[in-house]
């Protein structure tokens, strides 16, 4: 660093440090008065946040590194940054309302630097610095809150996928998985995770697979039906697949998909008839009598 880039880092870190109190509150008071939509954020919150972007704006001024790296590099302040951003992306806020707080604080800070000095080559040196330090803060922001959002956005989607394929307990020692829609992979991986769970955790001994709301049976949902009904085997289950439908089944045949190895019956009813048939044989033999 230079001479003069010491002291306007110097001169900043003051700022920051005796001001903060200050700043934090000028800043939150910015933000209430730039943006409707910051009332979702509360006014405690906003202020804990303020705190901690001066105080690692601070420290990470002290680390030498070109203000412009200082965002990425110095660990304390990237992580508050990105706490923020992601935080803010949680409670619903708009990604214009975390751009205008970063356009907000570069405001704040430049109006305290005015108030330290009067010195024109210093507020210019200080103002490039602020605006180097603050433009980098904005794109990780910005950055930050999208991988936030579409974290949200996945994980909204798997408990959706997660609802949408409930393992049912039909009776004593048999689950059975209503499917409506498509069967795509990551459905699939579900659907065989959730069946696999209920089975251990129920002592099940058959498992139906009803597909009765599947609109179209492919060579790709024929592959994740097979795949489910052999890890339903290896956890010694029986699986069988139910709601074949006459469509189902032309499509089935003309596209040479083998379903033997399955139990397949046209009814939900059905299927749980030949449930029953088989743990009753299963019983008989055991000695232990009658399903209930």
């Amino acid at each position: 660093m230079t001479t003069d880039d010491t002291a306007v880092r110097d001169l900043l870190v003051r700022v920051l440090t005796d001001r903060r109190a200050e700043l934090a509150q000028h800043w939150v008071d910015l933000q209430f008065d730039r943006d409707a939509h910051s009332g979702a954020h509360a006014e405690r919150e906003l202020r804990a946040e303020a705190d901690d972007v001066l105080r690692a704006l601070a420290e990470g001024l002290h680390t030498g590194l070109p203000a412009e790296e200082v965002v990425h590099r110095h660990g304390p302040l990237r992580d508050t940054i990105t706490e923020l951003s992601v935080r803010r992306a949680r409670t619903g806020a708009a990604p214009t309302t975390t751009a205008l707080a970063t356009l907000a604080l570069k405001e704040v800070i430049l109006e305290a630097v005015q108030r330290e000095t009067t010195d024109p080559p210093t507020l210019f040196a200080t103002s490039m610095t602020v605006n180097r330090l603050l433009d980098a803060a904005g794109t990780l922001t910005f950055h930050s809150y999208v991988e936030g959002r579409e974290e949200i956005i996945r994980q909204q989607h798997q408990q959706m996928l997660e609802l949408s394929t409930p393992v049912i307990r039909l009776w004593q020692r048999v689950l059975a998985v209503p499917l409506i829609g498509t069967l795509d992979s990551a459905r699939s991986q579900v659907v065989m995770n959730g069946l696999l769970e209920a089975i251990q955790a129920n002592e099940a001994r058959v498992a139906i697979i009803d597909i009765t709301g599947v609109p179209t049976v492919d060579t790709v949902v024929a592959q994740h039906l097979l795949q489910t009904a052999s890890a339903v085997r290896l956890m010694g289950a029986d699986c069988l697949i139910s709601g074949i439908r006459p469509a189902i089944a032309q499509t089935i045949t003309q596209l040479g998909i083998d379903l033997s190895a399955i139990t397949t019956r046209s009814t939900l009813a059905d299927a749980l008839a030949e449930s029953l048939r088989r743990l009753d044989a299963e019983d008989t033999a055991s000695g232990r009598g009658a399903a209930s």
